[in-house]
């Protein structure tokens, strides 16, 4: 016995200071993201896909779309009161506030991959009241991640209940990928690729977090293709110069390429032109605007200017910088105690060294507004 923890899965780019110089192969890439989806889709129980209508999500429908084709081609499968074969028909699932944009991109989605597309809203209201309860079980004060988590969380009840098991997610991309819209600020490719790798490293206190906790809170599982072991070694091994934001390249651009039929050469597209080039939205801000600035002004509710101006004197680590900061602190604090803070939870900020400001959302991103 050595007394210490060893790792036992050391790819190639867990070293960030060592660059990447693979040139892309989107057929190679495209290919790795096929076999991760249906090596997930192995399973027993009732399944679906979340589809926000975004390109992760969709892009991870339509594969399994096509996986889900070629099962029925293969197996009996069951008939459902529809009379609908179970491997025929893919079942997604999405959540907004009433008109969201996410909403509105994922019945788009739907539509066009034919899945059985089940869409639930919830009131502003309803998302306040779970505040504190997606506090408990995430354990976190992370805002981002609170305020992603808390529609995902509604959302799984409603998924759980239709006795649905098991989900495949879209997490993983953007860390990987640099999808994120202050990547867009990123000094140099070398500083991209570093990023890139610690975001993917610390995924277990942000996005994989909130996958994670906020589905199992009800019981249901949910699968990320985009963290396959042999899809990451073939992602993060790619020179960083081909991710990088350039003029006529938006976020992500190497991997809607490797989907896009001018790559694939497949008359049928795995997804729309319009959902397949969309814009980065993260989750928060796509389910609806108004959710984030409802968080806001309830903690302008709860939190007065003496006491954000007093924080540092109530915690001197990871000291709130606004009142919702402040507001979900507190919250946290009344299930765990303070030493938990200091050792399990890591709040998610974008580059302040790279200009980009404090705030999360993707909207608070120069990129997101010049795109509008």
């Amino acid at each position: 016995l050595t007394g210490e923890t060893t790792r036992y899965y050391k790819p190639s780019w867990w070293d960030g200071e060592v660059i990447p110089k693979n040139p892309i192969n989107y057929t190679y890439l495209r290919e790795s993201l096929e076999n991760a989806v249906r090596k997930r889709l192995m399973s027993d129980v009732p399944y679906g896909v979340l589809l926000s209508g975004g390109l992760d999500s969709s892009l991870i429908a339509s594969i399994a779309t096509r996986e889900a084709a070629k099962l029925a081609a293969t197996q009996n499968g069951f008939e459902d009161d529809r009379g609908v074969t179970t491997w025929q028909k893919l079942h997604s699932f999405s959540i907004g506030l009433p008109g969201s944009p996410d909403l509105i991109a994922a019945r788009s989605v739907a539509e066009f991959l034919d899945t059985i597309h089940h869409e639930f809203t919830f009131t502003l209201q309803e998302g306040l009241d779970a505040v504190h309860d997606v506090i408990h079980h995430l354990e976190t004060y992370d805002v981002t991640t609170i305020r992603a988590s808390t529609p995902m969380y509604l959302l799984s009840r409603k998924i759980k209940a239709m006795g649905v098991k098991m989900v495949l997610s879209g997490e993983g991309s953007d860390e990987i990928l640099g999808g994120y819209l202050y990547f867009h600020a990123a000094p140099s490719a070398a500083d991209f690729h570093k990023e890139t790798v610690s975001r993917v490293k610390k995924l277990h206190t942000a996005d994989c977090l909130r996958a994670n906790k906020s589905t199992m809170a009800w019981g249901l599982e949910a699968r990320v293709p985009f963290l396959d072991k042999t899809f990451l070694d073939v992602a993060m091994s790619i020179d960083p110069e081909e991710k990088l934001f350039k003029e006529g390249r938006m976020e992500k651009y190497i991997l809607r390429k490797a989907f896009d039929v001018s790559t694939t050469g497949d008359v049928r597209p795995y997804l729309p032109e319009s959902v397949l080039w969309r814009q980065k939205e993260q989750f928060s801000d796509g389910v609806g605007y108004s959710w984030i600035d409802t968080l806001k002004e309830t903690a302008e509710q709860h939190v007065t200017d003496e006491q954000l101006a007093n924080a540092a004197n109530v915690w001197a680590k990871d000291t709130p910088t606004s009142k919702e900061a402040y507001w979900y602190r507190e919250q946290f604090e009344s299930w765990f105690p303070e030493e938990a803070c200091t050792d399990s939870v890591e709040r998610w900020i974008p580059r302040a060294d790279w200009g980009c400001p404090e705030d999360p959302s993707g909207r608070a991103q120069a990129v997101h507004n010049a795109a509008i």
